[in-house]
């Protein structure tokens, strides 16, 4: 038998060396390499919704600060120059609830439906939306910020209306403390409404136009007395928003108020609001990426 040892028995009594590290040159370099591929910087956390909310609204309410006084002069001495008019063909009774809460609420739509589509029409056209989309913030947010600065200056104005329509037709203001709830929830509607209009208009002429026509659907079917007008008519005023909040504020010069009517329609706005809200955030984030 031969005296030499199989390949396995080999590998056994002569195991195979480790193998011999790299030179330190090598992995100097390879760090080094490392070191100079780029990477990316770690972004900041996004912004919480509603710190986000409240640094937009308060940069939006020091913008329209400056424009206050004529919005508050333009969009009151509208209202009750119409009710001024319309004093010579009303005498009282569920007429003169119409006008009086119709005019009221025509000062929120005035600025939360139309000045707000312009707003969000020029921002549109001079790319005043890639500025918002470069802010570590929520797109609610800036829709619901900028809504609420411009619906903010309406409540003195609708109060002012209201109580002068009170003085003309001889109304009780009894029930004035209903514009607490009414001029918030009516103005998210007409807000949510206004800046979708602004951000769906593929042209700022265009969403200016739209503003104007809302406002002045707000105008005929809210002042107007229902009673007047005809079936049809009827019906599209139902499904304006601001038709809630007048109904809600009409009740309240009843000798007894329905309560629970009022509840319902306060019910109506807020969910009107909530949905015509929730669109006007798809359309700015829609409106954003292009």
């Amino acid at each position: 038998m031969s005296d030499r040892p199989t390949g396995a028995s080999r590998a056994v009594l002569a195991p195979e060396a480790p193998p011999l590290p790299a030179p330190a040159g090598t992995h100097a370099a390879a760090t080094a390499e490392h070191a100079r591929t780029p990477r990316p910087a770690p972004l900041a956390p996004r912004a919480r919704f509603f710190p986000a909310l409240a640094a937009v609204y308060r940069a939006q309410l020091s913008r329209a600060r400056v424009a206050r006084i004529p919005l508050l002069f333009v969009a009151t001495f509208q209202s009750v120059g119409i009710m001024i008019l319309m004093r010579g063909v009303v005498d009282g009774g569920t007429e003169a609830r119409a006008v009086v809460a119709g005019s009221s609420v025509l000062v929120v739509a005035f600025v939360a439906l139309n000045l707000l589509a312009q707003y969000f029409g020029q921002l549109r056209a001079g790319g005043g939306l890639d500025h918002y989309a470069t802010l570590p913030v929520p797109p609610a947010s800036v829709v619901l910020g900028a809504a609420g600065a411009y619906a903010s200056f309406t409540l003195p104005g609708t109060l002012a209306t209201a109580v002068f329509g009170c003085l003309l037709f001889g109304l009780p203001m009894s029930g004035l403390w209903i514009l607490a709830a009414v001029v918030p929830l009516a103005g998210a509607a007409l807000a949510g409404l206004g800046a979708a209009l602004g951000l769906l208009a593929p042209r700022q002429e265009l969403a200016t136009l739209a503003g104007q026509l809302g406002m002045s659907a707000a105008l005929l079917l809210g002042v107007l007395p229902p009673e007047r007008m005809p079936e049809p008519i009827v019906w599209a005023r139902d499904l304006l928003p601001s038709t809630y909040g007048v109904e809600a504020f009409a009740r309240t010069f009843e000798a007894r108020p329905d309560w629970s009517a009022v509840a319902v329609d306060l019910g109506v706005c807020a969910a009107v609001g909530v949905v015509s809200l929730a669109v006007a955030t798809w359309a700015y984030r829609r409106a954003a990426v292009r």
